[in-house]
C-alpha cells in the first residue's frame, strides 16, 4: 500500500475523508473511544459480517490541519494522520497509545545458502522475506512493555507476544501444538496491555490474514492480508473490561442462554444406535450424576444426510427424543454444511433447483466430499440460502431437538481444500471462497440461529466449530478436535481465556479430549476445568476409549460426580454471569489479568482463571501432581473447601489430591446456589442458597423462566444482596417482572446455615 503525500480532506456525515497522492483514507470516530481506519482498496464501502447496523453514535469531534499531520480529536482520543496514511493514537492527556512504525520491516532470520540447501534436501519449507509482505499491511511500533491477548482459539499461552498467527479457518486433525498458526476460528481482534495503558485493535478483513506479535522484530508488530480493504478499528478504554465492552458494542454480545444449556452435556462420536443413547441416559440417572443434554453425532442421520433421521438404527423419528425428554434430557443434533449429492434426496434437490450451492467459476455446482460422500456446499453468503437453511431447522424442532451443533463448517472437505476461486455470494454480489472462507461458519450459525428462533420460540442453542468476529451473537463454540493429552488440558485454560477476551463468551473444550485415549486421572482433572467452562461437554471419538464417568472405577466416578454436582450448585451464579455478559461483554471464564492488569505476576499466568470476578480456580493440570502452587491477587480470599482466610498478592502451596481443585472466593462475595438437582426443570427452583463471605460487598441476582425472550421486555426479577460493615446482609427485590419469586433463602456463612421465608419485602439478616 503506497498512499503518498497527504493532499486534502473533507468531513462528510461523520467521516473524515483524506485524499492522498495515491488513494483515499477515511477516519471515522464511531464513539469517543472507537475509531475506524479505512481505505477502499477492494470495495468502496465496508462489507462487514461482524459489525451489523450503524454503530456511529454521532459524536462531536474536531479536525485541525497541522504542519505535518491532520489532527482529529474526540473527548477521549486524539488521532494524528500523516503522509502515507500513517496513523498515531493518543489519549485525552496527550500520552501516546499506539503509533505506526516508520521504518522498513526487517526479517530477523539469518539463513545461509548452505543451510538452505540442507533444508531443501530434507524437504523443509524455506522461509523467505517474500512470504511476509502483504498487499494490506499495518505495522505498529513497539514501545517495549506490550503484552498481547485475544486472537480467538489460537494454541499456546495466554500472552501472545513473540508469536505469529494466521486467520484461516482450518480443520487440522493432528494434535494441536504451540506451533499451529491457525485453527477453526478467525477472530482478528487483540488487546494490547502496557504498564500505562491498554487498547484493542480489530482488523475486519475476512481474507487469509496474518498477525505477528513482535516475533519478527522487537521494534514492531504487524497485521496484514493478501486482499481486501484496509479496515481496522482502534478501541480505547481505561481498563481491559472497558476494551471488551467497546469491542462487543461493535461486534455484538452473547445473549442470555437457556438455563439448561449451562448444565452438563454428554456426547460421543460412537453412539451408533438408539440403544447406545438410551443406555447412557439410563446410567446417568441410575448413578445420580446430574445431566441435562445428550448430543447425537453424525450416526443418527440416514446415510449422513443432513435433516434426516436414520430409522434403521434410531427408530421412529422423534420417539427417542420424546422418551428421553420425559426423563429430563434435552437432545442436541449435529448438522454439517455438506449436502449429499443424491437424486431423490429433498434437501439436495431443492437446493439445486433454487441455486443455493456454491459453484465453479464455469457455473457448475461445486462438488467435494465429506461424510456422506460426494457433497455440495450451501452458499451461506446468499440471504436466500440462509433463509432456506433456517427453514430446514423446522424439521429438527418438530422432532423435539433443543439445540443444533454445527460442525465441519470451516468448511471442511475430504478432497483437499475448496479452491479460492469457488464462487460464493456476498449478500448482493458475487464473491469467492478466498473472501468468504473465514465467515462461512459464521453465516451458517446465523442461519441456524434465525431458524431456531423462528420455529422454537425459545432462545436458540447453537454450537459451532468455525466462526468469525461477531459470531457470539448467534452461537456458542467449542475448541474443536482436541486430544486426550495433558498438554491439551493445560492449553484449555489460556485458549478459553483468549476466546472470552475475543468476544466469544460461551465456549468450552471437549472434556477428556476428543481423540486418543483418556486416562482416569486426566478425565478427573479435566472435569475440574470443565466444571467452570461455560460449555461443559464430555465428548470423544470413535476408536478411542469411551469416557463416560463410570468407566474408570468408583474413585474416579466420585470425582466426576462431585464436580458435575458443583456445576449444578453454581448454576445461578453462572446464569448471572451471562446476564452480565449480555450487558458488558465480559465472559464468565476470565484470565486474572482482566481484573488485575497492573499486577505483573498475572500477565503470563496460564494455570489459573477467574470464574466471574468472585471465584478463582487453580486446577491441577499435570499428571501425578497432588499439590498446586497458587497465586492469589491483591485482596482477601477464602478457601472454598475449608473456609480458611488468605491474604492476596502472594503465592501459596495448596494440597490438591485427586478430588480437589483449589478454589478461592473473594472477600465480600455472595455466591447464589441451587439446591441439588439431576437436571434443570426437575423441580421448582423456589429456594436460593446464598454463600456469604465476610467483607463489604454487593451482588445483583437475576431470575427469569430460563427459556424465552420475555426477560428482554422486563419479564425477570432482580435481587440485590448487600453485605454491610455492621455484619448484616440486606436482601431486596429491586425489580419484579417474573411471577415466580423465591419462597426461601438459605444463608450460609462461617459454617452456619439459616433459612428465611421471603414474601418480596426487604430482609435484614445478621450473619
Amino acid at each position: 500500500m503506497i498512499f503518498g503525500k497527504r493532499k486534502a480532506y473533507k468531513v462528510e456525515e461523520g467521516i473524515v475523508r483524506i485524499q492522498f497522492a495515491s488513494g483515499e483514507g477515511r477516519v471515522t470516530p464511531l464513539t469517543d473511544e472507537i475509531i475506524n481506519i479505512f481505505s477502499p482498496i477492494e470495495t468502496i464501502e465496508h462489507r462487514s459480517k461482524a459489525v451489523e447496523g450503524n454503530k456511529a453514535k454521532g459524536i462531536a469531534f474536531s479536525v485541525k490541519e497541522k504542519p505535518d499531520y491532520l489532527e482529529i480529536q474526540t473527548k477521549r482520543l486524539t488521532v494524528r494522520v500523516y503522509d502515507e496514511f500513517k496513523v498515531d493514537f493518543y489519549d485525552e492527556k496527550g500520552m501516546l497509545l499506539c503509533a505506526d512504525y516508520r521504518g522498513e520491516r526487517q526479517f530477523g532470520r539469518q539463513i545461509s545458502d548452505k543451510f538452505i540447501k540442507l533444508l531443501e534436501v530434507e524437504g523443509h519449507e524455506i522461509p523467505t522475506d517474500s512470504n511476509f509482505n502483504y498487499d494490506i499491511q499495518v505495522v505498529k511500533q513497539m514501545e517495549g512493555d506490550e503484552a498481547f491477548y485475544g486472537l480467538g482459539d489460537k494454541t499456546g499461552f495466554l500472552n501472545k507476544r513473540h508469536y505469529d498467527y494466521e486467520m484461516w479457518n482450518s480443520d487440522i486433525p493432528a494434535a494441536h501444538t504451540d506451533a499451529f498458526k491457525a485453527l477453526y476460528k478467525s477472530i482478528p481482534f487483540f488487546i494490547t496491555l502496557r504498564k500505562e495503558c491498554v487498547y484493542g485493535i480489530f482488523f475486519d478483513n475476512t481474507y487469509h490474514s496474518y498477525f505477528d506479535m513482535s516475533k519478527e522484530n522487537e521494534r514492531y508488530y504487524y497485521f496484514g492480508a493478501r486482499k481486501g480493504n484496509l479496515d481496522y478499528y482502534f478501541i480505547a478504554g481505561e481498563t481491559m473490561p472497558r476494551i471488551i465492552k467497546n469491542y462487543t458494542f461493535l461486534t455484538g454480545r452473547t445473549p442470555l442462554p437457556q438455563l439448561f444449556t449451562l448444565g452438563y452435556h454428554q456426547s460421543r462420536w460412537g453412539y451408533e444406535t438408539e440403544a447406545d443413547v438410551r443406555g447412557v441416559a439410563a446410567k446417568y440417572r441410575d448413578l445420580e450424576i446430574p445431566i441435562d443434554t445428550i448430543h447425537l453425532d453424525i450416526d443418527y442421520m440416514d446415510g449422513y444426510k443432513v435433516f434426516t433421521w436414520g430409522e434403521e438404527d434410531f427408530g421412529e423419528p422423534g420417539k427417542l427424543i420424546k422418551d428421553l425428554t420425559r426423563d429430563g434430557f434435552k437432545i442436541v443434533t449435529i448438522i454439517d454444511p455438506g449436502v449429499k449429492v443424491e437424486e431423490g434426496y429433498s434437501v439436495y434437490e431443492e437446493g439445486m433447483r433454487q441455486g443455493y450451492f456454491a459453484k465453479t467459476p464455469e457455473g457448475d455446482t461445486y462438488v467435494n466430499a465429506v461424510w456422506p460422500g460426494d457433497a455440495v456446499y450451501p452458499d451461506f453468503g446468499n440471504p436466500d440460502t440462509r433463509a432456506w437453511w433456517a427453514k430446514n431447522q423446522k424439521y429438527l424442532v418438530e422432532l423435539g431437538v433443543r439445540g443444533v451443533w454445527n460442525d465441519m463448517n470451516e468448511p471442511a472437505s475430504f478432497r483437499g481444500e475448496l479452491p479460492e476461486d469457488v464462487v460464493f455470494t456476498d449478500e448482493d454480489e458475487k464473491s469467492n471462497h478466498a473472501a468468504m472462507h473465514n465467515v462461512y461458519g459464521h453465516l451458517m450459525a446465523k442461519a441456524t440461529y434465525e431458524g431456531l428462533k423462528k420455529y422454537d420460540n425459545r432462545r436458540p442453542f447453537v454450537i459451532t466449530r468455525a466462526c468469525y468476529s461477531g459470531s457470539q451473537k448467534y452461537t456458542t463454540a467449542w475448541t474443536g478436535d482436541n486430544q486426550s493429552l495433558w498438554e491439551h488440558l493445560r492449553m484449555a485454560i489460556p485458549q478459553m481465556c483468549n476466546l472470552g477476551l475475543s468476544g466469544m463468551a460461551f465456549v468450552g473444550t471437549d472434556v477428556g479430549g476428543f481423540g486418543a485415549d483418556v486416562t482416569p486421572e486426566l478425565l478427573a482433572r479435566w472435569v475440574q476445568v470443565g466444571c467452570f467452562s461455560p460449555l461443559f461437554r464430555n465428548h470423544s471419538s470413535k476408536g478411542s476409549v469411551n469416557q463416560e464417568p463410570w468407566l474408570f472405577g468408583e474413585e474416579f466416578l466420585e470425582v466426576n460426580r462431585k464436580y458435575i454436582k458443583l456445576r449444578y450448585r453454581l448454576l445461578p451464579y453462572l446464569y448471572d454471569l451471562f446476564w452480565e455478559c449480555e450487558k458488558n461483554g465480559l465472559p464468565p471464564f476470565r484470565p486474572l489479568v482482566l481484573h488485575y492488569e497492573k499486577d505483573e505476576t498475572v500477565k503470563n499466568l496460564n494455570g489459573e482463571f477467574l470464574f466471574g470476578e468472585r471465584i478463582l480456580a487453580a486446577p491441577v493440570v499435570e499428571q501425578g501432581m497432588s499439590q498446586k502452587l497458587v497465586y492469589l491477587p491483591k485482596g482477601t480470599w477464602y478457601d472454598y473447601w475449608t473456609g480458611e482466610k488468605k491474604k492476596g498478592a502472594a503465592w501459596l502451596m495448596r494440597e490438591a489430591p485427586l478430588d480437589v481443585c483449589p478454589l478461592y472466593v473473594k472477600e465480600g462475595s455472595v455466591i447464589p446456589c441451587y439446591e441439588p438437582m439431576q437436571y434443570v426443570g426437575e423441580h421448582e427452583m423456589d429456594t436460593l442458597i446464598l454463600d456469604v463471605y465476610s467483607g463489604n460487598g454487593r451482588y445483583v441476582h437475576h431470575q427469569d423462566n430460563g427459556e424465552d425472550f420475555a426477560y428482554q421486555n422486563g419479564g425477570y426479577n432482580e435481587y440485590e444482596f448487600v453485605i454491610l460493615a455492621d455484619g448484616t446482609l440486606k436482601i431486596e427485590l429491586v425489580h419484579q417482572g417474573y411471577e415466580k419469586l423465591y419462597q426461601k433463602f438459605i444463608v450460609r456463612h462461617n459454617g452456619k446455615s439459616q433459612g428465611f421465608s421471603f414474601t418480596g419485602k426487604p430482609l435484614t439478616i445478621w450473619l
